[in-house]
């Protein structure tokens, strides 16, 4: 009986003896296939049995058929990775939030259309409105984004302030405005969010006068966040 030792060796053994069989299998394939070709070049007749090769061309045409196929096949993989990354993302801020999965998506996917980073876009929901649609205040800002019907009017005129408690209509109105503020202080994200908690004409007359217009709510709003 072998041993342990032995039975491992004469494993070794086989599996070497196996290589080298496939490994010859392969030369002798490949030899067929060379002296097939050279047969061919050399004007040699073709038989059912062994065909002539394909042309240059024609294998460059399958080569090119192939490149398209696997530029395809990875154009369906990144297609299939971002869209895994978008439902991580909604169910982490899902689960973060303590939201409805319809609510975590709408509010990922509207802020992307309108170009706003998804973390600033859940944290200004939460600090405007606790993420309640019907929220309004006491001085008639309205929605999840606690959008002034007068200033939703500037982007869509004729809109009545019950199409403002929409959630998707109040999601793309606010982060529209949110949006246009950060363009116009590009450098400071502190002062785009005061612009619009306070009205970018408010923010402006402090800034004019000297003052600061700060009030805590930019860093409520900002509180944990990294720009990406």
């Amino acid at each position: 009986m072998l041993d342990s030792q032995e039975v491992a060796e004469h494993g070794r053994s086989m599996q070497t003896k196996t290589q080298r069989l496939i490994l010859r299998g392969g030369i002798i394939v490949l030899a067929a296939l060379l002296v097939s070709t050279v047969g061919g070049w050399a004007g040699g007749t073709t038989t059912d049995a062994a065909r002539a090769p394909a042309s240059g061309t024609e294998l460059l045409g399958e080569l090119r058929s192939l490149r398209q196929q696997l530029d395809a096949k990875q154009g369906e993989l990144e297609v299939a990775r971002l869209q895994l990354d978008r439902v991580d993302a909604i169910m982490q801020y899902s689960t973060h939030y303590r939201l409805p999965a319809d609510m975590a998506t709408a509010v990922y996917d509207v802020a992307l259309s309108e170009g706003i980073d998804p973390g600033l876009a859940f944290r200004l929901v939460k600090v405007e409105s606790g993420f309640n649609p019907r929220a309004t205040s006491h001085v008639g800002a309205v929605g999840l984004t606690q959008v002034l019907p007068s200033t939703a009017r500037l982007y869509e005129p004729g809109l009545t302030t019950q199409q403002l408690y929409d959630r998707d209509t109040n999601l793309r109105i606010g982060f529209r405005y949110l949006r246009d503020l950060l363009d116009r202080y590009p450098a400071n994200m502190s002062l785009a969010l005061l612009a619009y908690n306070r009205g970018p004409a408010k923010v402006e007359q402090l800034l004019g006068a000297g003052r600061n217009p700060a009030n805590g709510y930019e860093a409520e709003v900002m509180k944990g966040f990294r720009h990406h």
